[in-house]
């Protein structure tokens, strides 16, 4: 029971929401722990366990559309922009230049990490193939 978008959906497109997505759910869950330590609060508690829940089977129904580096390095991203904007808007913490310039070059790093790993267009990753050769049946 995965999640499916349109068929009219390029692949690409059903990845970034995916990717879009995870980031969301992972930081309503992580607010939603914070909150519920910092009000002693089972209701938001129990509100973070189910977001990530949630999280997990979107997860799940993304590799239909990408490859499990792809979402993952794509999440993890969104999801750093995301938390320290979170900081900086909700919790009042200080975000002081040198901030944005290691998540720029965190990002950077990511991007240069999963484009370099992709190769060129229509070829399989280093690896990938001995992976997938070891994994099908001789026959």
């Amino acid at each position: 029971m995965l999640i499916r978008t349109p068929e009219s959906w390029p692949p690409a497109l059903a990845a970034a929401v995916a990717m879009l997505a995870l980031a969301s759910l992972d930081l309503l869950g992580a607010v939603a722990a914070k909150e519920a330590v910092e009000r002693r609060s089972a209701g938001f508690a129990v509100a973070g366990a189910l977001v990530f829940v949630v999280l997990f089977w979107v997860y799940a129904s993304s590799l239909q559309y990408a490859d499990l580096a792809v979402v993952t390095l794509g999440w993890v991203v969104v999801l750093q922009i995301g938390v320290v904007l979170v900081d900086v808007l909700r919790y009042d913490a200080p975000a002081p230049a040198r901030t944005w310039v290691v998540v720029g070059v965190l990002v950077a790093a990511q991007a240069y990490l999963l484009l370099g790993a992709s190769g060129p267009a229509g070829e399989a990753p280093a690896g990938s193939q001995a992976v997938h050769s070891a994994a099908t049946p001789p026959g």
